[in-house]
Formats: structure tokens, C-alpha cells, sequence
């Protein structure tokens, strides 16, 4: 098939398929020429390996128009309007609310919506009077986000301080049970009282959010401040990633000889080419793409070039294990379930480390100069590959000793990782010991904590939230708002998302 024949191939069955909106049908013929038009050209032997299935540029395409991820800074927003939206500082609470809509609709990303909608507790905060007023304009605000940004990605940070506007954001969401936005508790117990926590942990049972993350580790990930984005994402604020492209450790081990060529061969050369690919990218985006050129979000100050790095992404840590154990002899042995096996993880992951951060990208100030390694949480047409660094579905361990394994592994990923962990619905009685349980799993070094009780509607699937009762409708041909159903029903079919463990406090 020539390339004439892909791409009418691929239109039409995008404008036949009657399980898209509109607008999901326009964003998927808009990502088309980006696939057969190259901007740049891939390094020698970079082929070789995505048709392996080794390396993924994640549906980026070879003619990127703006960075993967974005965070604007919306402190500096709100403190000076913005000269070419015209939008002037607001006064009060409902003008700071119309004005990030406003802003909002102008932050494109991969998903062509903002993945990062900034610490909005902490945003909103200052600008309420009235409480009842407050709770009126920001449960609107909150239907707003759902309706309009049809995409879970885009994901809100409260925390780590208690605040009125969060404990209005955590009310509305227990009430909405909507899936969008995602958002995350910048947690730290030094800081969050307890009582505000086990708030967050009755929704997060209730309706998968907030998660956790270790916000007195993460708030050391760069200089400056960090934020959470899309999946889990950790990066600058005031800046993003250029891209993500990923490594799957499962292809690559099936490509070696014994573990020793998986360390020597295999992974320095998918490094190696990974890294190049990228550097080729960011050097077409800034130099050749509008974005760092144009964009008023860049030319105002809301973002800088100096805080953007680049992602390393890695799944399939444990079927890359669980495959070389056999290969050398030990059938049965185990990530997860054997010392032996985490023993063998820990190498792979070390000498990935190494070889990545060996690797000096003119692109990545922020960042030390290299790409940050991150916990890809994978594709809905993965089949037996696991989110990286987690245990498969299937082969999950006790409750306490999978915290215990996760704290080991969640500090290789500067950028992000994180575990999910269904509940009981007893869970719901006690949010408290939620909140314990999560202190001592960031006190051994996890860094991301999800979970959702078994008979919640919105779920966490891999990084992102969906209804379970949309993905019944997908599943009938049904269209649903959401786009990330879409990549929901494939989880569920391929990864057997929902048969993971159901755990008891």
C-alpha cells in the first residue's frame, strides 16, 4: 500500500466511524499528515527498532507543531491578564474563573487540550469572599472543565495546604463523579493536616481522584516549581516537555541473547537512537515549528524554553524480567514475587539510568542536561506489556509488600510513575486508614498513589480517568464524550484492566 492509499484509508474510516463525536473525528484527521509528512528525518536504525516494537514515538508523528506537554504559568496570568487574549487581571472570583476558561481554550498539547490546568485550589483561593458564592461559581466551573475539555488528560493540582477552595473542589467532584479533569493532592503530611487528606482519600475511593503524590520529593525535581500533568507527569511549571518517546523493555529483552546483551547491546543502542530521535524532534520544533516563534503563551513569558525537557518513557519492566529469568534458566522466578527477580530489575533499571543519563541532549538544561526517565503507562494496544515499573495484573502480591516493592522502583522515574490500587467498598468507612497507608508507602519511596473503590463509576485506567459506564456504551458502538474512552475500552480488552486485585484495609 502506497501512501496515496494510507491516508484515504485512514481518513475514511475515520469519518465512518460512528462511535466519534465530531469533534474526536476532526482531532484524528488533524493528527494524519503528521504521520506521513517528515519534518525531520529519524536517526539510521531507529526504524529497525519501532518496527520491533522496541522504541515508540507515541503517536507524535515527524512534524511536531507545538510541545507534547504544557504548563503554563496561570500564576502569572492571573497576577497580568494576557495582551493577546486581552484579558485583563481579574478582581474577584468570577472573573478569575472566566478568564483561565478563556486561557484554557488556547493551550494546545498532544491532546489538543491543556494537560495542566495549575494548582487551582491555590489559584482560587485568593479571590473568594463568600463561601456560598464560591461553592456556586466553582461547581459550575468544575461542569464546565467536564463538558468542554473532553479528554482526562488535562489534570489539576490542589495542595498541599488545605484550603477553602479545595475542600470546594473535592465537594463538587464527590457530587459530580465526573471523569475530567484528573487531579492530584500535592501531598506531604508535614504540611497537609490530616483531616483535609482524608478528605482527598474519600474521594479518591468515591471517584478515583485525587491521587497522592510525594510532593517533598517531587518539589525538589527541578528548580523552580513542579506541577502534575496529564498521567502523572512530573514537570517544570513555566515550561513542559518537548516529547515523550518510549522504550519497551519487553521488546528489548526479546531481542537479546542473555542478559548480559541486553545490557551491553540492546540497551545502548535503543538508548543511543531514542535519545537521537528525540534530539532530531526538539530541534525541528523550535527551530522549524512556529510554536517557540509565535505563540503568545511563549512570547508573554508564560512559558520559557529553558523549562521544557524531554521524556524517556519505559514499560514493560517486568515481562522484560520475567523473560530473561527463562532465558537464563529460571522459569518461574518472578518481578514481584522474587528477590531474585527484583534483584535483576534493579540492574536493567540501573544500567538504563546510566545509559540515559550518559546521554547529554543540548535541549534539557532543566533537567541536568539529559532526558528524564519516565513510567510510560502504556498503549491501548499493548498486549502483555505492563505500565513501567508496575507488577502485571494478574501476579499483584499483598497489599503492604506491593507498596514496599513500588517504593523501590518509583525513584528511578524523575518525571513520574505511579501504582493503582482497587479497594473494597468497605474502604469508604474509613478514609483514615487510607491516609495511613499512604504516609507509610511515601515513607518507603513511592512516589504516586491511585486508587478507586471496586464499585466506583470513574476509574483510573492506566494514568488517565474513565467512566466504566461509558466504556459499556463504546463498547455497544455507542459515541461517548470522552476521547479517552476510546483508549479505555482497548485497555480493558487487551490489559484486563478491570481484574485487578481488589484490596481491604
Amino acid at each position: 500500500m502506497n501512501i496515496e492509499q494510507e491516508i484515504t484509508q485512514s481518513t475514511l474510516r475515520i469519518v465512518g466511524d460512528t462511535s466519534l463525536t465530531h469533534e474526536q473525528a476532526m482531532m484524528n484527521l488533524s493528527k494524519i499528515p503528521g504521520q506521513f509528512v517528515y519534518g525531520f528525518l529519524p536517526p539510521q536504525g531507529y526504524g529497525r527498532l519501532l518496527n520491533q516494537g522496541v522504541l515508540s514515538d507515541l503517536g507524535e508523528g515527524y512534524a511536531p507543531i507545538c510541545p507534547r506537554y504544557i504548563l503554563p504559568d496561570y500564576d502569572l496570568f492571573l497576577k497580568k491578564g494576557c495582551s493577546f487574549l486581552r484579558i485583563d487581571p481579574p478582581k474577584d472570583l468570577f472573573e478569575a474563573i472566566e478568564a483561565l476558561k478563556m486561557f484554557y481554550r488556547h493551550i494546545p498539547s498532544i491532546t489538543n487540550f491543556p494537560v495542566y490546568l495549575g494548582r487551582l485550589d491555590r489559584m482560587l483561593e485568593p479571590f473568594i469572599r463568600d463561601e456560598a458564592e464560591a461553592r456556586r461559581l466553582i461547581r459550575h466551573f468544575m461542569i464546565f472543565l467536564d463538558r468542554t475539555i473532553s479528554d482526562s488528560y488535562a489534570h489539576a493540582n490542589i495542595g498541599p495546604e488545605a484550603t477553602l477552595a479545595g475542600e470546594i473542589i473535592l465537594d463538587c467532584d464527590y457530587e459530580l463523579q465526573n471523569a475530567t479533569p484528573s487531579i492530584t493532592l500535592l501531598y506531604d503530611p508535614a504540611i497537609t493536616p490530616d483531616a483535609f487528606a482524608a478528605r482527598c482519600a474519600r474521594n479518591d475511593l468515591a471517584c478515583a481522584k485525587p491521587s497522592f503524590a510525594n510532593d517533598a520529593v517531587y518539589k525538589n525535581a527541578y528548580a523552580g516549581e513542579y506541577g502534575i500533568a496529564s498521567c502523572y507527569n512530573v514537570l517544570p511549571v513555566g515550561g513542559g516537555a518537548f516529547t515523550l518517546a518510549r522504550l519497551n523493555l519487553k521488546a528489548a529483552a526479546e531481542q537479546a541473547q542473555s542478559t548480559e546483551d541486553l545490557l551491553e547491546r540492546v540497551l545502548p543502542e535503543a538508548v543511543a537512537l531514542n535519545c537521537a530521535f528525540m534530539d532530531e524532534k526538539i530541534k525541528f520544533l523550535i527551530e522549524k515549528s512556529l510554536f517557540f516563534r509565535s505563540n503568545f503563551l511563549a512570547q508573554e513569558g508564560f512559558l520559557h524554553l529553558d523549562r521544557f525537557t524531554g521524556m524517556f518513557g519505559v514499560v514493560g519492566l517486568a515481562e522484560c524480567v520475567n523473560h530473561l529469568e527463562t532465558l537464563e534458566g529460571r522459569a518461574g522466578v518472578l518481578y514481584g514475587h522474587s528477590g531474585a527477580a527484583d534483584s535483576l530489575a534493579h540492574r536493567v533499571m540501573t544500567r538504563l539510568t546510566e545509559l540515559v543519563h550518559a546521554y547529554q541532549s543540548p535541549y534539557c538544561a532543566v533537567s541536568g542536561g539529559h532526558y528524564s526517565l519516565h513510567a510510560q503507562v502504556g498503549l491501548d494496544i499493548d498486549i502483555g506489556v505492563s505500565s513501567g515499573a508496575r507488577i502485571p495484573i494478574g501476579d499483584e502480591i499483598e497489599l503492604y509488600a506491593h507498596l514496599r516493592h513500588a517504593g523501590q522502583f518509583h525513584p528511578y522515574f524523575h518525571s513520574g510513575v505511579g501504582d493503582i490500587f482497587p479497594f473494597e467498598v468497605t474502604a469508604k468507612r474509613n478514609p483514615e486508614s487510607m491516609v495511613d497507608l499512604i504516609k507509610g508507602a511515601f515513607s518507603v519511596g513511592m512516589r504516586y498513589f491511585s486508587a478507586y473503590a471496586s464499585d466506583a463509576d470513574v476509574i483510573r485506567i492506566t494514568g488517565y480517568l474513565v467512566k466504566k459506564s461509558d466504556i459499556e456504551k463504546l463498547a455497544r458502538g455507542e459515541a461517548v464524550q470522552q476521547d479517552n474512552v476510546i483508549w479505555g475500552l482497548g485497555e480493558v480488552q487487551n490489559s484486563h484492566i478491570l481484574d485487578r486485585k481488589v484490596r481491604s484495609l
